[in-house]
């Protein structure tokens, strides 16, 4: 991906003119009128050239695009709400400044597939390897909503080479640290480093997968792994690659009858080695062999095709995380909002940079304005509006939810 030079003025320019602090506001707050989800709220900068500020905190939308523009960060990270406003933390107890809300999130980045993407590594990233993330919050998306109910999930590119999710239901948002660890844990099946072979453990013995992960399993065996492992990505083609999936194929003799047929044809593609050991799973004898070979199959499946987690950053409700429409340092392009039911046609290389966004502000002859000037709908002029515009509709509907919420709990509600 493109690497694109953000200077400080640019930086500066951006957010005076077009960062979307109401829309950030709305979504942290859920009410119009500022709450403690919003005022007692940790924000993180970090300034050039490597100075990081913590137990920064807000009145409303103003105080904190006035704080931005006045430190004018490279970037901006959020934190908990906690039992006191951070920037009065030294005033109170340390017992009595404690985490209190926070939204459950989810981080997935490319890196995590470097040892299985064939087309990039490290922090590249194209169309074809993008569609490992597409996977991950085509399964991460329906599992959150269908086995833990949450609807309010919002999906934020990271502006290079990965993705983030924010879940702002209040019953996410109140999960003590141990119960992120469980759900955390429930959801992760690919555990371990380059070092370890296999990273799928989720059953025992050759019994059926879990119901959560056996829907999961469905799709991605039907299209995801023929599409993108065994087709575009061709996993299998090279000794290397075919050489970690028989470390995945339990049964020794079938080990060495594949080698050796593959040794012996070293072009066949991945899809006909594919084929090769659906056949031997097909000949194996009924009984434990079979199901042992079925088994292992569905589990190398799981290994190149499921979400791989950074279960840290949910774990924990004071972990920070970067705000959505932040600019990425290195390539210039904005956090953006993704809708996850487009997910597969979702480009990287799209994402307008701040740099296009301003000039495309220039060109309708927007005015720069003085130092004092409001800008806070000049988004609006540019190509960074339709992400705009979903964010809102997810304030939108976080803010009906707290309303319908007031309304059947009456005047004594608490939250």
């Amino acid at each position: 991906m493109a690497q694109e030079e953000v200077s400080p003025e640019i930086m500066l320019a951006f957010y005076k003119r077009l960062y979307p602090y109401k829309s950030i506001f709305g979504w942290l707050n859920h009410e119009h009128v500022p709450t403690k989800r919003f005022t007692h709220r940790e924000w993180a900068f970090t300034l050039p050239p490597d100075t990081y500020v913590r137990y920064q905190s807000f009145a409303d939308a103003d105080d904190l695009k006035k704080q931005v523009c006045q430190l004018n960060p490279t970037r901006f990270e959020i934190g908990p709400v906690y039992s006191a406003k951070p920037r009065d933390r030294k005033t109170v107890r340390a017992a009595n400044f404690t985490p209190q809300l926070r939204e459950l999130v989810f981080d997935i980045d490319m890196t995590d597939y470097d040892e299985i993407r064939t087309c990039c590594s490290g922090a590249d990233i194209c169309k074809r390897c993008w569609a490992f993330i597409a996977a991950a919050v085509g399964v991460l998306d329906r599992a959150i909503r269908d086995q833990f109910g949450y609807k309010h999930l919002l999906w934020v590119y990271s502006g290079r080479r990965g993705i983030h999710l924010w879940i702002s239901d209040k019953e996410a948002m109140e999960l003590t640290d141990e119960q992120r660890r469980a759900l955390v844990g429930w959801l992760t099946v690919i555990q371990g480093g380059k070092e370890m072979r296999k990273k799928v453990n989720v059953r025992q013995g050759t019994k059926p997968l879990p119901p959560g992960i056996q829907m999961a399993l469905e799709p991605l065996a039907e299209h995801v792994f023929g599409n993108l492992i065994l087709e575009d990505q061709d996993c299998f083609a090279q000794e290397e690659g075919w050489e970690i999936l028989l470390q995945l194929i339990p049964d020794s003799d079938v080990v060495e009858r594949l080698r050796a047929k593959w040794e012996a044809k070293p072009g066949l593609s991945s899809e006909a080695k594919w084929d090769d050991l659906k056949k031997e799973a097909k000949k194996a004898e009924k009984g434990k062999a079979k199901e042992t070979l079925k088994a292992a199959m569905e589990d190398i499946v799981l290994q190149y095709t499921y979400p791989r987690l950074d279960a840290e950053v949910s774990k924990h409700r004071n972990h920070l995380l970067k705000a959505p429409f932040c600019v990425h340092p290195k390539t210039g392009r904005v956090c953006v909002p993704v809708d996850p039911s487009a997910i597969d046609s979702f480009r990287p290389e799209r994402v307008p940079t701040v740099s296009q966004l301003l000039r495309e502000l220039d060109e309708l002859g927007a005015s720069a304005g003085g130092d004092t000037a409001e800008h806070h709908s000049d988004w609006q002029k540019t190509s960074m509006k339709p992400y705009v515009e979903m964010l809102d509709r997810h304030v939108a509907a976080l803010m009906e939810e707290v309303r319908r919420a007031k309304r059947e709990a009456g005047p004594d509600r608490t939250w």
